[in-house]
């Protein structure tokens, strides 16, 4: 197991819209360190996250894992350094050089069309 790629592991296959380049989308997330350290938590904080995808808005990571994943879906994605926050620190857990576990629910995906 290669720990310089994206690695994605769908533990629910969702059966809604799937995401796509430029879509809304609405999750519920966990985000652990390596050593199982949470260091973000949308189900902590109660409240969904909102983001858009695949226009460089969040990491890497989440821009190309989470492409053609389905409403309802649940999805664990391990994020290398270098498609998380590479160098950077942020907030009090993510040091330089972190690879990033997330478990994230999709809950909704909005597109222009809609």
């Amino acid at each position: 197991m290669s720990h310089d790629e994206l690695q994605i592991t769908d533990t629910r296959m969702g059966t809604g819209k799937a995401v796509v380049k430029g879509a809304l989308i609405t999750t519920q997330y966990t985000g652990t360190l390596e050593d199982g350290t949470v260091f973000d938590s949308s189900w902590e904080r109660g409240k969904p996250f909102q983001c858009v995808i695949g226009t460089g808005r969040v990491i890497k990571g989440w821009d190309q894992g989470l492409m053609g994943m389905r409403v309802g879906g649940v999805r664990r994605l391990f994020v290398p350094a270098h498609l998380a926050y590479g160098e950077r620190s942020m907030g009090a857990h993510i040091t330089p050089h972190s690879d990033l576990h997330f478990e994230i629910e999709l809950l909704e995906v909005l597109t222009r069309d809609d």
